[in-house]
């Protein structure tokens, strides 16, 4: 059983940064595609970033383009979220998640594609 622990949430001034971290327990990490999804409040779950088991392939949400960075150590068996210049809009609950498919080419952008997920951590911005 994999688990995933996030932490970095908080509250934060728009136009702020915070960097989100998220370490796994699974023995095979470095070699699976790792994301980061969001949910506010009375919305539905969405991909945030993602990036394949070698960091060759990243995918954001067309959202957060250009102002987050999601990166991983496979040494550390973690996995970031670099958010910069936040938003109001930005506020959700992110939860990290890992898939199960080893050396994958692909990067799923699908909630279901996903098989273990953290219990997520709470990132609030002020206007």
């Amino acid at each position: 059983q994999v688990q995933l622990v996030e932490s970095g949430g908080g509250l934060v001034q728009a136009g702020g940064s915070l960097r989100l971290s998220c370490a796994s327990s699974g023995r095979t990490f470095s070699i699976v595609t790792m994301g980061w999804f969001r949910q506010a409040p009375g919305k539905e779950r969405e991909i945030v970033a993602a990036i394949s088991w070698n960091g060759a392939r990243t995918h954001y949400a067309d959202s957060v383009k250009g102002r987050f960075t999601i990166s991983r150590d496979n040494a550390k068996n973690t996995v970031y979220l670099q958010m910069n210049s936040l938003k109001p809009e930005d506020t959700a609950v992110y939860f990290c998640a890992q898939d199960n498919v080893v050396y994958s080419e692909y990067v799923p952008i699908q909630q279901s594609q996903y098989n273990s997920w953290g219990q997520g951590t709470q990132v609030t911005v002020s206007s």
